[in-house]
């Protein structure tokens, strides 16, 4: 059977609320090491790989490895009765067809305890190659959303080219043109505002705003962003977390006039 314990619920709800918009319905495969999800969402542009460890949880048991089938959009109304500082047990025999989700108050004084109903999903777990990046950008999360909000107004797409100067993103459309150029820095007082750039090739490719804007509602989980980029390769977008959980966006790049 599976049990985990998170504290806060807030963790889950700001990991489900950042891809909901993207997939519909997918499995949380659970095993020892922890709970993982990997999808793609309709369109097959866009790829989402979670991973919430063990060390995550506290306790954390699952026996054997259970697939759990989950409507994100009915998961997300349920953890909305869920307050962002109450703790949450998921519960789930070994061949479920229910998930148990129980709230707990921080004061002990609330318990909320629901079932939701599992569906059965046929999806093959996909093998994400290893890739060598020209280049990994870390940043600010909240630096990062601005850019993509900024320059979607200008235009549908945007292009990150990095070099030995500094990263840019810039947008042309119909309305005109708009830039951000980013150089690598140290803040000592502030580590959460550094901009770090690992380059060892030039690279430029250009992605569909919508996808980066979708991406960023991952924002609330972490304060810095991890955006990685090769060469005809799918774009890297890694959220971080604690007990080396993440969440991973991947999106290929727009060739021509596709999207």
């Amino acid at each position: 059977m599976l049990e985990a314990r998170l504290d806060p619920a807030s963790l889950l709800k700001r990991t489900v609320d950042a891809i909901k918009d993207l997939v519909t319905d997918c499995n949380f495969d659970c095993n020892d090491s922890g709970i993982a999800l990997q999808a793609m969402d309709s369109s097959h542009v866009a790829l989402v790989s979670m991973l919430l460890t063990a060390g995550t949880f506290s306790p954390y048991r699952c026996d054997r490895n259970i697939p759990l089938g989950v409507n994100l959009t009915s998961l997300t109304k349920v953890l909305r009765a869920a307050e962002n500082e109450d703790v949450l047990t998921l519960k789930a025999e070994d061949a479920p067809a229910s998930l148990n989700l129980t709230f707990e108050s921080q004061s002990r004084d609330r318990v909320s305890e629901y079932d939701l109903n599992l569906i059965d999903i046929d999806q093959d777990q996909m093998a994400i190659p290893e890739t060598e990046y020209s280049a990994t950008i870390t940043m600010p999360s909240s630096e990062f959303r601005r850019i993509c909000t900024d320059l979607s107004a200008i235009s549908e797409a945007v292009s990150i080219e990095a070099t030995k100067d500094g990263i840019k993103f810039s947008s042309n459309g119909d309305l005109g043109t708009g830039s951000v150029n980013l150089r690598a820095h140290t803040d000592a007082e502030k580590p959460e505002r550094n901009v770090g750039i690992d380059l060892t090739d030039t690279v430029s490719l250009t992605f569909a705003l919508k996808y980066l804007i979708h991406f960023c509602k991952a924002t609330a989980l972490s304060p810095t962003v991890k955006i990685c980029l090769a060469a005809e390769v799918p774009l890297l977008v890694e959220y971080g977390m604690e007990d080396n959980s993440y969440l991973r966006f991947y999106l290929a790049p727009k060739i021509g006039d596709d999207d």
